[in-house]
């Protein structure tokens, strides 16, 4: 049986049935999953923080966080809206002395850049974090079938579509 045949015999779950007749279904299948797995990550971003022990922040202040302990090296507020595609740098400042506030981390200087480091209370919430996730999260991955290869595969599809969604904003902002 084809791919094409498999699709056609199977219901797609969309949001929106109007995108979902175009040429491409599954990409509004596709979406809509997006939608459902983005608010997940989000949901589950704040509930494992908070029971780190860190009740309070927001999914973006998470990730800076993460991002800002990534290889244990100081990060400046261009390298995590780069690498986090934030693109609005007031959105990183403002969760960044959100952080500072809450002692989680610290910032200092490189000559005229202002970078941002780790506080021994951040790190110590990133390992009772880094725990939680361990036992709740890679463990029912780990029953669900995919291998790590199959994760680490649809990370890579994930990338490149952002890509494509990239392109398309662009394009779509000059019409």
């Amino acid at each position: 049986m084809t791919s094409e045949e498999k699709s056609e015999r199977r219901e797609l779950i969309v949001s929106s049935a109007h995108l979902a007749g175009g040429s491409s279904p599954a990409l509004s299948e596709l979406e809509y999953g997006s939608i459902l797995f983005s608010h997940a990550f989000n949901r589950w971003l704040v509930r494992c923080m908070a029971a780190a022990g860190v009740p309070g922040l927001s999914p973006i202040e998470i990730l800076i966080i993460h991002s800002v302990r990534h290889r244990d090296r100081p990060k400046t507020l261009a390298d995590l809206c780069l690498v986090l595609d934030i693109e609005d740098t007031h959105v990183a400042n403002y969760a960044i002395k959100k952080l500072e506030a809450a002692g989680l981390v610290k910032s200092g200087k490189a000559g005229k850049e202002k970078t941002i480091r780790v506080t021994d209370k951040g790190l110590d919430a990133l390992k009772r974090y880094t725990e939680i996730r361990e036992r709740l999260l890679v463990e029912a991955t780990k029953v669900s079938g995919l291998s790590q290869d199959d994760l680490s595969d649809i990370a890579s599809h994930l990338r490149a579509l952002s890509g494509y969604y990239e392109q398309a904003a662009r394009s779509a902002a000059t019409l």
